[in-house]
């Protein structure tokens, strides 16, 4: 039998479907976020990174690299072991108590990463429920669809963000069944957020317990960075709130908050816990550092904010088609995946500009697009910059602008002006 000739198949049906991924050789530059080198064959080239999950440039603060630093200093590079075999280091459990603190919750566990956090934690608690019901967001993140999935449990998937359609499958489950609701408070793909607070509502009237994704809220978005909760003074109301360390709080790994029950069930259940080496203490100790400035500072989360209504505003103006959006998230569609390549290349080849395509399965057949991804550090002049080479490569491919095939021609001053007063900045 030729083995290689499936795997050759299962790759040549990507490329079919215009939907083979390329993966950008970059090294980012400490001190010049967002700016990275982009390495080639031929060349090295400085360009400008758009769609980075590194939302807020914590990953180059002084204070987190400092930290960093003076851990693997002190305690070398890995942690040398799982959590029950020599790997349970100090900086780790600072983490997870601050973690819990950050989301007013008894405990928090770390893992090595978002995807297993989820992963591991759904399928778990479901297992450890007797005849559990798990009803899921139909946009959940893959790693929530394979906690779900390997858990064994029943599932019925709720249409998206649709309070109506979950409550028929909670009234029809029964109070007394086990149940277990699983969201997100921040979709990545859309910017949209959940109805945090109708859906505790439900929970608590169909008696199910409530487990919610923050990994795109956390660091971002509260008065301490908690995410959707914290902001809307909703995190006492949810069970498991769940968060990532890689994104806004510029490290790496995963983490769960809840009751000191849940989180030791957890931690003495779940496989993808259980065999895992731990979380490095040089990653633990920058990852701390990361979230306890982000509890007493404002500015970040401001200038984020500012940067991301100034470039929905300025793209708007433009006539590019910006996909509708609650939150930092900007969403530009596309809608055909060879279109979507092509735009993403031609930006980094001759704008150096670097978004990554968003096809399918990410996305639905047919909405394919580009995700920008603003940061503080994206400054006035870098949107305006980014709204130009958009104008030039939806021209010079024929991607349809949204409202009609000419970009909007003002003078970049005026635009900026325009759009930095309808953002209130």
């Amino acid at each position: 039998m030729d083995y290689r000739r499936f795997f050759e198949d299962a790759i040549d049906q990507l490329h079919a479907e215009k939907r083979y991924r390329v993966f950008a050789n970059l090294e980012r530059i400490v001190g010049k976020f967002p700016r990275a080198l982009w390495r080639t064959a031929d060349e090295t080239r400085e360009i400008t990174v758009w769609c980075s999950n590194d939302y807020l440039g914590m990953g180059q603060h002084p204070k987190v690299i400092a930290a960093m630093h003076d851990a693997s200093s002190r305690m070398g590079s890995g942690a040398g072991g799982t959590r029950n075999i020599s790997g349970n280091n100090h900086p780790l459990v600072e983490l997870e108590a601050e973690l819990a603190d950050l989301h007013a919750k008894e405990a928090g566990l770390v893992f090595t990463s978002g995807f297993v956090s989820n992963e591991a934690s759904i399928s778990t608690i479901a297992k450890l429920l007797p005849n559990c019901l798990i009803l899921s967001d139909e946009l959940n993140h893959a790693s929530m669809i394979e906690g779900v999935s390997r858990s064994g449990a029943e599932k019925k998937i709720f249409r998206h963000n649709d309070i109506v359609h979950l409550e028929e499958l909670l009234k029809a489950a029964g109070k007394e069944r086990a149940k277990l609701i699983v969201f997100e408070s921040v979709y990545s793909m859309d910017g949209d957020i959940a109805p945090i607070a109708a859906i505790a509502d439900l929970a608590e009237k169909y008696n199910a317990m409530t487990y919610i994704d923050e990994v795109h809220a956390v660091g971002m978005y509260g008065n301490r960075g908690g995410g959707i909760t914290d902001r809307e003074g909703l995190s006492h109301r949810i069970d498991i709130i769940e968060g990532t360390l890689a994104k806004a709080f510029g490290t790496l790994g995963g983490y769960i908050t809840g009751t000191k029950s849940v989180i030791d069930a957890v931690r003495s259940y779940a496989p993808g816990f259980i065999f895992t080496t731990a979380l490095p203490p040089v990653i633990a100790a920058a990852a701390t550092e990361s979230i306890r400035h982000l509890k007493v500072s404002q500015e970040e989360r401001r200038m984020h904010q500012c940067q991301a209504q100034l470039t929905k505003d300025v793209l708007a103006q433009a006539n590019l088609p910006v996909m509708p959006s609650e939150t930092h998230i900007v969403p530009i569609h596309v809608g055909d995946p060879e279109l979507c390549k092509k735009a993403s290349d031609r930006l980094l080849q001759k704008h150096g500009l670097y978004i990554q395509p968003i096809n399918y399965p990410t996305v639905p057949r047919g909405t394919e697009r580009l995700r920008i991804t603003p940061t503080p550090f994206h400054s006035n002049e870098l949107v305006v910059e980014l709204k130009d080479a958009l104008v030039e490569v939806w021209t010079a491919l024929g991607i349809p602008f949204s409202k009609d095939s000419t970009p909007a021609i003002e003078s970049n001053d005026r635009v900026v002006t325009l759009a930095v007063s309808k953002a209130g900045g």
